[in-house]
């Protein structure tokens, strides 16, 4: 399917793996693979995006860039340019402390399996946002969720359909960012979560509902 005809939110296929022994020499490495950093490089275009991970991400030399694109050397560095600074712009910004981001999403995580509301909302940043993904293969809202309120009573009810479900949630790193996992009773992965902290609050959660995305896991 192609992305222009993809139905409702689309979201990167998450990276989940368990908690880093050390997340803080993981830190920069992991705010660049993060949920929010590649919805990011999809507002790029492909040479742009290209660019940017091969070159700045994975530290291949602008030549060696520059042959895999198919662009002359003097273009390639053009078009770093161009892409560093959309991305500087609109870069997303994370809660300095690693242990701190944890800390916070085990009292987040924990306030959504008991369907907690209120704890959530203490939890929440006021303006944030909450973005599902199901691709028309799973039930998601097609739309943002936005504002504190209207996030946690989506969780809530969230909360009770997982209970009803009879769904354990897990905390998991995904993307390099802290992160849930939800399996049913046979181990199969029904879902995955993750969440933006900034200033001790969780500013963005996004859930990845679309079996075709979760099949690795």
């Amino acid at each position: 399917m192609q992305r222009e005809e993809y139905v409702g939110e689309w979201l990167p296929e998450p990276i989940v793996t368990e908690p880093s022994v050390d997340p803080a020499a993981q830190a920069e490495l992991s705010d660049s693979l993060s949920m929010a950093f590649l919805v990011l490089l999809e507002s790029l275009s492909p040479p742009e995006r290209a660019v940017l991970l091969l070159h700045d991400v994975f530290g291949f030399e602008t030549a060696e860039v520059a042959e895999i694109i198919g662009k002359s050397v003097s273009n390639t560095r053009q078009i770093a340019v161009r892409a560093r600074r959309r991305v500087e712009k609109n870069k997303p910004r994370f809660e300095v402390s690693v242990e701190r981001r944890w800390i916070l999403a085990e009292k987040f995580f924990n306030a959504v399996e008991q369907g907690d509301t209120t704890g959530l909302v203490e939890l929440l940043a006021e303006d944030a946002v909450m973005y599902g993904d199901g691709g028309g293969k799973a039930v998601a809202r097609r739309n943002p969720t936005c504002g504190r309120e209207a996030v946690a009573r989506f969780l809530t009810s969230v909360a009770r359909q997982a209970a009803d479900d009879d769904l354990r949630i897990s905390l998991f790193e995904v993307n390099g960012q802290p992160g849930a996992v939800a399996r049913d009773a046979a181990g199969v992965t029904a879902g995955v979560m993750a969440i933006d902290i900034l200033d001790g609050k969780i500013t963005t959660v996004r859930s990845i509902v679309n079996p075709d995305k979760l099949s690795h896991i």
